[in-house]
């Protein structure tokens, strides 16, 4: 059907005021290192935002996925956070979820695996959605971890592998200090170097920089924050914290903690700090061939912390 003159020039005219609206608020956003909170908008503010992006956005948006951490409780904290994931998922459809360990509690026993994965997630499972997991502290303590890596739902291809989402590679890793700690490391560095993806996403379940109960995790610090400055690796997502923490680009490299699955814990605030909270959680991610946008969503189905990551030239030394 053929818009008459009219008609396009009133869409046209709508379109550009709503890049204008969108690119106003993206850029004082990003300026902040953040964006609106549930205070920041009015309701009608928000709906306003979330349509202009649909419409304005939608055609460049490369991958949506979602990601969370220490869910397997098999409780109701799991349980409401699973529905707000499947409402997300009717508002806006994704196709892949990060389970960044600890996905068994307490022992990681896979006979638990129909209470703490399967039932919760099944609306998701069966509209096509994948899981890719990686192993927390508390799945190696039955069988060192071997039966949820040979578990089919979480599609491990190994303790550590990597996968490619169109411009998106990831890598999951086995964070978890065992004697294959050094193999891996080469591993992932020659993985980072052959890779072309414009964005590269590590995750694993411990955390590198926190303001929460573990803060810092310096075996990390000392060996893998190097390998995500010197490949350019934009975002690092990781558990093990029972809370969301949001950091500034700390030597280029964002990082994620989204472990409010099924249960939460305090957290604070540190100078790296972009935006941190104590409540049951996952992380929305949208990636755009110029930027990465992160939501903070709560069961509540609320957006409360959106933050941009824009692309910059990679730090690679080849």
């Amino acid at each position: 059907m053929r818009l008459k003159r009219r008609q396009l020039l009133a869409l046209t005219g709508l379109a550009g005021l709503g890049l204008a609206f969108l690119g106003k608020n993206l850029r004082n956003w990003a300026a902040q290192g953040a964006g609106p909170s549930k205070t920041d908008l009015s309701s009608t503010d928000t709906a306003a935002v979330n349509t202009i992006a649909r419409a304005s956005l939608g055609q460049d948006l490369l991958l949506r996925f979602v990601s969370l951490a220490d869910t397997g409780t098999g409780g109701q904290g799991q349980y409401a956070l699973a529905e707000a994931m499947t409402e997300y998922h009717s508002q806006n459809p994704f196709s892949l979820v990060i389970l960044a360990g600890d996905n068994i509690y307490n022992n990681g026993e896979i006979e638990k695996i129909g209470a703490v994965f399967e039932q919760p997630y099944q609306p998701l499972l069966k509209q096509g959605v994948k899981f890719q997991a990686c192993l927390g502290n508390h799945d190696i303590l039955t069988e060192d971890g071997e039966p949820q890596v040979r578990y089919p739902g979480f599609n491990m291809g190994g303790r550590y592998y990597t996968f490619r989402r169109d411009a998106v590679e990831f890598f999951a890793l086995d964070t978890n200090l065992t004697n294959e700690w050094n193999t891996q490391l080469a591993w992932l560095e020659a993985e980072l170097g052959r890779s072309d993806a414009p964005w590269k996403i590590v995750f694993g379940h411990h955390n590198i920089y926190s303001s929460g109960h573990y803060g810092v995790t310096k075996y990390l610090v000392r060996d893998l924050s190097p390998l995500l400055q010197k490949y350019g690796v934009q975002l690092y997502i990781n558990g093990h914290e029972h809370h969301y923490e949001r950091t500034q680009p700390i030597n280029g490299t964002t990082y994620l903690s989204c472990g409010a699955g099924a249960g939460t814990r305090s957290v604070d605030h540190s100078t790296w700090t972009a935006y941190a909270a104590s409540q049951l959680s996952f992380a929305a991610i949208e990636v755009y061939s110029d930027r990465i946008e992160i939501s903070g969503v709560g069961t509540d189905n609320q957006v409360f912390d959106h933050g941009i990551i824009q692309k910059i030239p990679s730090l690679a030394l080849r």
